[in-house]
């Protein structure tokens, strides 16, 4: 990841790129990364390829569909 000092005016100039941080991110279809809404902090995904280290356990995602009618059986209503 990378940033451009610039400087808006009557003329618009940028500055030289210097790098925020280095590592392998997941980069696939579209924009990469979000920003959050107070423009303070930024998300981006780690590539889980790029990690040499074969004892950790991959990364997962889960997706819970009807999730209102989850949460109802799993706290019900007293």
């Amino acid at each position: 990841m990378m940033a451009v000092p610039i400087q808006s005016g009557p003329t618009f100039t940028a500055g030289n790129p210097q790098i925020v941080f280095e590592g392998r991110y997941f980069t696939g279809g579209g924009r990469s990364y979000d920003v959050s809404p107070d423009s303070r902090r930024f998300l981006m995904i780690k590539d889980a390829s790029a990690t040499s280290d074969t004892s950790t356990t991959p990364p997962q995602l889960t997706i819970v569909q009807n999730w209102l009618e989850e949460l109802k059986r799993l706290v019900p209503a007293k």
